[in-house]
């Protein structure tokens, strides 16, 4: 698969927008346009951004992705019934999916919610990769994790671009 999802899964205020601000290293919200995402210093790559979930919005995320076939795409989604919705839209278009699940988020208790929607292995099914990290702690190193994931599959695909 030529496409990739890099997707932050989350209750309300469990730390999506704050994974996607430590990744970017600034503030950054929903963009109408493709982005650049530096992996390091120098090199970077395209990527489409969902920062709002389409369950919070209460939209089909199909009509937040404003451009055509975006190669990556990172999006936060949040832990709720229709939240699969999302997912299977990614699935039937062909992504390789990588979630992010922040678990407890940042404003939940401290307990490690048991997975009572069936999320994962509906993902694992459908060849997703999922970690669980504590939302709690500090973003730095689950944020390099996903540093680390989209250059290596970046790397493969020769989509990595520099300045």
């Amino acid at each position: 698969m030529d496409k990739l999802l890099i997707a932050v899964l989350g209750h309300r205020n469990s730390g999506k927008t704050t994974t996607w601000t430590s990744l970017f290293e600034r503030t950054v919200k929903t963009g109408k346009s493709l982005r650049r995402l530096y992996l390091n210093e120098k090199e970077y790559v395209v990527v489409f951004l969902i920062s709002g979930s389409p369950e919070e919005r209460e939209k089909d995320v199909e009509e937040l992705i404003t451009v055509e076939n975006p190669a990556i795409v990172l999006c936060s989604t949040q832990y709720r019934t229709d939240v699969m919705e999302t997912y299977d839209y990614f699935i039937n278009n062909g992504y390789s999916i990588f979630v992010h699940w922040l678990n407890p988020g940042y404003n939940d208790s401290d307990l490690v919610y048991f997975d009572s929607l069936g999320l994962t292995p509906r993902l694992l099914g459908n060849g997703a990769t999922l970690t669980i990290h504590n939302g709690k702690e500090n973003p730095e190193f689950r944020v390099q994790e996903l540093r680390e994931y989209i250059y290596g599959w970046a790397k493969y695909r020769d989509l990595i671009l520099s300045d």
